[in-house]
Protein backbone atom coordinates (compact mmCIF):
# COMPACT_ATOMS: atom_id res chain seq x y z
CA UNK A 1 0.00 0.00 0.00
CA UNK A 2 2.70 2.16 0.66
CA UNK A 3 5.84 2.11 -1.00
CA UNK A 4 9.27 4.13 0.60
CA UNK A 5 11.70 4.94 -1.53
CA UNK A 6 15.13 6.30 -0.28
CA UNK A 7 17.01 7.50 -3.80
CA UNK A 8 20.11 5.89 -4.44
CA UNK A 9 21.70 8.97 -6.58
CA UNK A 10 20.88 11.27 -3.27
CA UNK A 11 22.36 11.91 0.15
CA UNK A 12 20.80 9.29 1.89
CA UNK A 13 18.59 10.92 4.79
CA UNK A 14 19.16 10.27 8.32
CA UNK A 15 15.74 9.22 9.33
CA UNK A 16 12.87 9.74 6.37
CA UNK A 17 12.47 8.51 2.93
CA UNK A 18 12.81 10.77 -0.20
CA UNK A 19 9.52 10.07 -1.66
CA UNK A 20 6.79 8.04 -0.46
CA UNK A 21 4.08 6.39 -3.14
CA UNK A 22 0.81 5.45 -2.29
CA UNK A 23 -1.04 3.13 -4.57
CA UNK A 24 -4.03 4.73 -6.57
CA UNK A 25 -7.85 3.80 -4.75
CA UNK A 26 -6.16 4.12 -1.28
CA UNK A 27 -7.91 6.52 1.53
CA UNK A 28 -5.99 9.77 2.52
CA UNK A 29 -6.07 11.86 5.76
CA UNK A 30 -4.80 15.36 5.21
CA UNK A 31 -4.36 16.61 8.70
CA UNK A 32 -4.46 20.16 9.84
CA UNK A 33 -1.67 21.63 11.36
CA UNK A 34 -1.35 19.56 15.28
CA UNK A 35 -0.45 22.12 17.77
CA UNK A 36 0.45 22.06 21.46
CA UNK A 37 -2.44 22.73 22.95
CA UNK A 38 -4.01 20.51 25.73
CA UNK A 39 -7.40 19.12 25.93
CA UNK A 40 -7.94 22.63 27.77
CA UNK A 41 -7.11 25.23 24.84
CA UNK A 42 -3.81 25.83 27.14
CA UNK A 43 -0.48 25.72 25.38
CA UNK A 44 1.62 22.94 26.38
CA UNK A 45 5.43 23.69 27.33
CA UNK A 46 5.66 27.56 26.73
CA UNK A 47 9.29 28.06 26.19
CA UNK A 48 10.17 24.29 25.55
CA UNK A 49 10.16 23.21 21.77
CA UNK A 50 10.90 19.69 22.80
CA UNK A 51 7.72 19.11 25.34
CA UNK A 52 5.81 21.08 22.62
CA UNK A 53 7.13 18.84 20.21
CA UNK A 54 5.66 15.85 22.53
CA UNK A 55 2.49 17.20 22.86
CA UNK A 56 2.18 17.79 19.30
CA UNK A 57 3.04 14.50 18.53
CA UNK A 58 0.17 13.41 21.19
CA UNK A 59 -2.66 15.15 19.71
CA UNK A 60 -1.48 14.17 16.01
CA UNK A 61 -1.82 10.21 17.40
CA UNK A 62 -5.14 11.60 18.35
CA UNK A 63 -5.86 13.04 14.96
CA UNK A 64 -5.35 9.89 13.18
CA UNK A 65 -7.12 7.56 15.39
CA UNK A 66 -10.01 9.64 14.90
CA UNK A 67 -10.44 8.80 11.22
CA UNK A 68 -8.50 4.98 12.09
CA UNK A 69 -4.92 5.45 11.34
CA UNK A 70 -1.73 5.87 13.25
CA UNK A 71 1.60 7.15 13.06
CA UNK A 72 2.52 3.91 11.25
CA UNK A 73 0.62 4.84 8.28
CA UNK A 74 1.65 8.93 7.64
CA UNK A 75 3.80 9.26 4.80
CA UNK A 76 4.69 12.88 4.98
CA UNK A 77 4.83 15.43 7.26
CA UNK A 78 6.21 18.88 7.66
CA UNK A 79 7.71 19.88 10.96
CA UNK A 80 7.74 23.52 12.23
CA UNK A 81 9.59 25.14 14.44
CA UNK A 82 10.12 28.60 16.05
CA UNK A 83 14.34 28.85 15.55
CA UNK A 84 16.80 29.66 13.51
CA UNK A 85 18.82 27.07 16.02
CA UNK A 86 19.66 23.87 14.34
CA UNK A 87 20.37 22.73 17.63
CA UNK A 88 16.58 23.54 18.51
CA UNK A 89 15.45 21.80 15.16
CA UNK A 90 17.26 18.84 15.94
CA UNK A 91 15.99 18.30 19.50
CA UNK A 92 12.45 18.79 18.47
CA UNK A 93 13.64 15.94 15.16
CA UNK A 94 14.41 14.04 17.47
CA UNK A 95 11.43 13.94 19.27
CA UNK A 96 10.07 12.71 15.64
CA UNK A 97 11.91 10.22 15.70
CA UNK A 98 11.47 8.72 19.13
CA UNK A 99 7.94 9.03 18.30
CA UNK A 100 7.38 6.21 15.91
CA UNK A 101 6.60 8.46 12.54
CA UNK A 102 10.16 7.71 11.53
CA UNK A 103 9.59 4.07 11.36
CA UNK A 104 8.53 4.09 7.44
CA UNK A 105 10.44 6.21 7.16
CA UNK A 106 8.06 8.85 5.98
CA UNK A 107 8.81 11.59 3.97
CA UNK A 108 9.66 15.01 5.61
CA UNK A 109 10.79 18.23 5.64
CA UNK A 110 12.27 19.99 9.02
CA UNK A 111 11.41 23.67 8.67
CA UNK A 112 12.78 26.62 11.05
CA UNK A 113 10.00 29.49 11.04
CA UNK A 114 9.74 33.16 12.40
CA UNK A 115 6.38 32.42 14.25
CA UNK A 116 3.28 30.27 14.22
CA UNK A 117 -0.43 30.79 15.02
CA UNK A 118 -0.83 30.70 19.09
CA UNK A 119 1.10 32.86 21.08
CA UNK A 120 4.04 30.98 22.24
CA UNK A 121 3.72 28.39 20.33
CA UNK A 122 7.01 27.02 18.99
CA UNK A 123 6.47 23.61 17.19
CA UNK A 124 3.74 22.40 14.79
CA UNK A 125 3.45 19.32 12.75
CA UNK A 126 1.25 18.98 9.32
CA UNK A 127 0.56 15.31 8.12
CA UNK A 128 -0.60 13.32 5.33
CA UNK A 129 -1.33 9.42 6.07
CA UNK A 130 -2.90 6.40 4.72
CA UNK A 131 -6.23 5.39 5.87
CA UNK A 132 -6.12 1.73 6.29
CA UNK A 133 -9.18 -0.36 5.17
Amino acid sequence: MIRRVTVPALFPPPAYSHVSVVEAGTRLAFLAGSVPLGPDGALVGPGDPVRQAEQVIANLREQLDAVGSDLAHVVATDVYVVSGEPAVLSAVWSVVEASGLSTGPHSSTLIGVACLGYTGQLVEITATAVVPE
